[in-house]
């Protein structure tokens, strides 16, 4: 099948779905808008009583500073309240955490309800793509993953975004992508969703590396390497799982990657950016890119494929190497054509 392409503004399907949204931090909260915003009823589930009474009262602080939440969304501490009836589910849980919550979610998703993965990352533990957990613990959901360069207080505050809607089945991604389109969120469909997949997790792998070079002063021609070579990391990752090259160059990969290396507005950027300044990350906000960029080295090793930037961040994260060794040694690697790749 190839890839489908929607334009949400032209071919908005029936909306007044009953929308799940599993994940009340910043990004949960933002998609939460989003969806009602696309004419939906949504349940936003998040496991601290604190939030929930936050988003009662029109808010989320300790997420979302500054921006108020439309009223329409019930929010609950109860997961199985939050799923009751739900047309679609978006899982907006860190990656790492999802196979937990997907275990509290299992007796409480209706059958055939698409599950949409709205993070983005490896599982530390088994190397499984996000899709994999879910077809294991929901085997009767289809799964489909929402990814894109999209920072959540943009999505929240309702600024133009386009992202991409993937799915196995190309006819289900293009209803989602209709469905979750509205005005300044342009939704893109695909059929690759592996693709998808791994754009996401590895962008935030080369964003702590940007980060880190930024932090370290190592100057600007030093970052549009990395993020270029970084590219060709992801590629060649990409390419090992299946991923389609044309997935990789749209908004899921290269989009997502440009985004997430060049502001501090992520907070992979962000952790890399403290890194190389040499503060403290005690405190920091939850950074995918920490527990991917171990699996990832590990995946690329373990395929024999050529990744030393991710190598190099891995090494440093788990503090075998200082920044300025792992720069030495990607400096001094062995020259060869641009195009070997």
């Amino acid at each position: 099948m190839t890839d489908a392409v929607t334009n949400g503004a032209q071919a908005k399907a029936p909306s007044g779905w009953r929308v799940a949204v599993l994940g009340g931090g910043a990004w949960g909260t933002a998609l939460a808008l989003a969806m009602l915003r696309a004419g939906h009823f949504v349940r936003l589930y998040a496991r601290d009583p604190d939030t929930v009474a936050a988003i009662d009262r029109g808010e989320n602080p300790h997420y979302l500073p500054g921006i108020a939440i439309e009223p329409g969304i019930v929010a609950t501490s109860d997961i199985a309240a939050a799923l009751d009836g739900a047309n679609c589910v978006l899982a907006v849980t860190p990656a790492q955490s999802l196979r937990a919550v997907l275990a509290a979610a299992a007796g409480h998703v209706p059958s055939g309800v698409p599950l949409v993965l709205c993070a983005k990352g490896i599982e530390r533990d088994t190397g499984a793509l996000l899709s994999s957990i879910v077809e294991e613990n929901l085997p009767d959901n289809p799964v489909a993953a929402l990814s894109g360069p999209s920072f959540a207080n943009d999505v929240a505050r309702g600024l133009p975004t386009a992202v991409v809607v993937a799915g196995r089945d190309g006819e289900l991604a293009a209803d989602l992508a209709a469905r979750f389109s509205a005005e300044n969120l342009r939704c893109y469909s695909s059929d690759d969703l592996i693709g998808v997949e791994i754009g996401g997790a590895l962008k935030n792998v080369f964003a702590i590396a940007a980060g880190a070079v930024t932090g370290a002063k190592l100057g600007a021609s030093a970052q549009a390497a990395m993020v270029t070579r970084g590219f060709v990391e992801l590629r060649r990752i990409g390419a090992a799982f299946g991923a389609r090259p044309e997935t990789l160059m749209g908004l899921s990969g290269l989009g997502d990657l440009l985004l997430t290396c060049s502001s501090a507005q992520s907070r992979n950027f962000a952790y890399g950016l403290t890194l190389g300044q040499g503060k403290e990350l005690t405190g920091l906000p939850l950074a995918e890119g920490v527990p991917t960029a171990a699996i990832a080295a590990r995946i690329a090793a373990e395929h024999g494929i050529e990744a030393p930037i991710i190598a190099a961040v891995a090494a440093i994260l788990d503090g075998k190497v200082t920044i300025g060794q792992a720069v030495t040694a990607l400096m001094t690697r062995p020259l060869k054509t641009e195009t070997d790749i």
